[in-house]
């Protein structure tokens, strides 16, 4: 069995009137048990051409529906206005900004119309993204 953990820690001295400072971590595991994730087609990067045009980078249907699968998404680049439009289906969840990440759950489900396929929509061309899914 894998065994993976995320861990993310969160500070700051100025954020709020005392000091900021979050930490927690989180072992991977597969839907409905405590076996750990043990799939991931490895850590990736993607290149878009062009600006504006929106590429699936996960397509629902090829994965395990209601997963307990995770995904990274790193946008590297150093312009500050370009961004990464992220969304699940046909739901915006945000924008990556230059040097933004995001790790979040996704459940592959495709019992929804539309499949919840992850797809990204770059703000400029030659945009590069880092990804990762681990799935069960």
């Amino acid at each position: 069995m894998a065994t993976t953990t995320a861990t993310i820690t969160l500070s700051s001295t100025d954020l709020l009137s005392d000091e900021l400072a979050l930490s927690t971590t989180a072992t991977l595991t597969q839907a409905s048990n405590s076996t750990g994730l043990t799939n991931t087609g490895g850590l990736g990067r993607k290149t878009v051409a062009g600006a504006h045009g929106e590429y699936t980078l996960f397509a629902a249907a090829s994965y395990t529906d209601d997963g307990a699968n995770k995904i990274y998404l790193k946008n590297t680049s150093t312009t500050a206005a370009e961004y990464f439009d992220v969304s699940i289906g046909d739901i915006q969840m945000g924008r990556l900004y230059a040097g933004d990440w995001a790790f979040f759950p996704w459940n592959a489900d495709t019992g929804t119309t539309p499949d919840a396929d992850v797809k990204i929509d770059p703000s400029a061309n030659d945009m590069t993204l880092e990804y990762m899914l681990f799935e069960e």
